[in-house]
């Protein structure tokens, strides 16, 4: 899987809404078994405007969310 540059750089500021968004995928232990919350953010509302749940960690879990 390739590996893209880091091109924020550490700087986590935007000065406009829909100018950086970033992702993260957290893991959630249920009764069940373990849960993939994939999540996009934009840097300047610190709105999520997009989101996925799923049992199974996928690439089409963060093309969903």
């Amino acid at each position: 899987m390739p590996v893209y540059p880091n091109l924020l750089n550490q700087q986590f500021e935007a000065d406009e809404p829909n100018q950086v968004w970033v992702a993260d995928i957290t893991y959630i232990w249920t009764k069940e078994g373990w849960l993939y919350l994939a999540s996009v953010m934009d840097l300047f509302s610190r709105k999520i405007v997009g989101w996925c749940l799923s049992e199974r960690m996928t690439k089409e879990l963060v093309i969903k969310a």
